[in-house]
């Protein structure tokens, strides 16, 4: 039979065999495939293992070389030094671009807290039952400090003084802070509140959730002006002048004062 009449003739495609049912508790049946990667990385580690071991026996306890300088270990850890080759004009240049890049990202994180501020207010007037209020207030981190503030020119109009009548509005919408509708707007137009529970506690999460974002943030941005100011402080040391510590401020940073020069 000529080759080409035999590649033409249908055969059966032989497979390795699976896992018998007597040894599924084994695992899978390892293929040659398999076999023959697991003994390839066995062999390459064996080789590494046996490269390392006759470079420790034949190491000269005596060698010099010049990294032995310009690097430390730390509880077994390699620490490299600083490269102080470096001229000072580069590396106050590196100080100025670190604080123009905290610069960016305090605006950056300043902008999107604002944005959080202002959408605070979709959820400040939503109706919440008053221990639910309770249990808020103690685990809300983020204080309210706005406050609307009256002023009268006597203690008898402070005796006399009635929110509502004042806002021109209902004394149950007198809590509110944003949204605060007045009595001739409620006659003459419908507010949908929400119907069930499930929506009030959906808006207490949100809003709950949108009060600890803006506090994370508020730290984020009191940790970053702290690090622009250490770099102030840094690019300030770099340059001339006499100096002197003289304390610390509330952050822990640095104080120092320059002595007075006269210029020509």
């Amino acid at each position: 039979m000529s080759s080409s009449l035999r590649n033409a003739v249908q055969r059966r495609n032989h497979k390795e065999r699976g896992q018998v049912a007597g040894r599924e508790r084994f695992g899978m049946l390892e293929k040659k495939k398999d076999y023959l990667l697991r003994a390839r990385d066995y062999h390459s580690k064996q080789n590494r293992l046996k490269a390392l071991r006759e470079k420790a026996l034949f190491r000269n306890p005596d060698e010099f070389y010049f990294k032995m300088i310009n690097s430390r270990t730390k509880g077994g850890v390699h620490i490299q030094e600083r490269n102080e080759a470096l001229p000072p004009e580069m590396v106050q240049l590196m100080k100025s671009q670190d604080k123009n890049y905290i610069k960016l990202q305090r605006d950056i994180s300043n902008k999107k807290m604002a944005r959080l501020q202002e959408s605070l207010q979709f959820f400040d007037d939503a109706p919440v039952d008053e221990e639910d209020m309770e249990e808020e207030d103690e685990e809300m981190e983020a204080p309210r400090k706005n406050n609307h503030i009256v002023f009268v020119d006597n203690e008898e109009q402070v005796r006399k003084f009635d929110p509502a009548k004042h806002l021109e509005t209902l004394p149950e919408l007198v809590h509110r802070k944003f949204n605060r509708p007045r009595v001739e707007t409620l006659r003459k137009a419908t507010i949908a509140a929400p119907e069930d529970n499930h929506t009030l506690k959906e808006l207490r999460k949100m809003r709950e959730m949108k009060y600890k974002e803006v506090a994370s943030r508020a730290k984020r941005e009191e940790e970053l002006s702290r690090l622009e100011r250490e770099l102030q402080i840094q690019k300030a040391l770099q340059g001339k002048g006499r100096r002197k510590k003289v304390g610390e401020d509330k952050d822990g940073l640095a104080v120092y004062r320059w002595s007075q020069e006269r210029k020509k």
